[in-house]
């Protein structure tokens, strides 16, 4: 009977611990998933930025080539009527 009892305790001891190592384990996944959401959260940030960016770019582009089409339109000779 006191066999079973030290049985019973050192199971209970070894569970305890290994509850408690899982318990750990759990806070360094939860540690990382957080530091990983904040760098998805980052990555979208600067995926935005970069289409923004990107947009601005094409308006300017759009405006340069308006501008040298108005230019190259006033060089060209007014036509004659009649």
């Amino acid at each position: 009977m006191w066999q079973k009892l030290l049985n019973l305790a050192g199971l209970f001891w070894k569970l305890a611990d290994e509850n408690e190592r899982n318990r750990k384990q759990i806070e360094a996944l939860e540690s990382e998933v957080q530091g990983l959401w904040r760098a998805v959260d980052r990555l979208t940030f600067e995926v935005q930025r970069t289409r923004e960016h990107d947009s601005h770019e094409r308006d300017k582009l759009v405006l340069v080539v308006q501008n040298e089409l108005l230019k190259f339109e006033r060089r060209l000779p007014v036509p004659r009527k009649g």
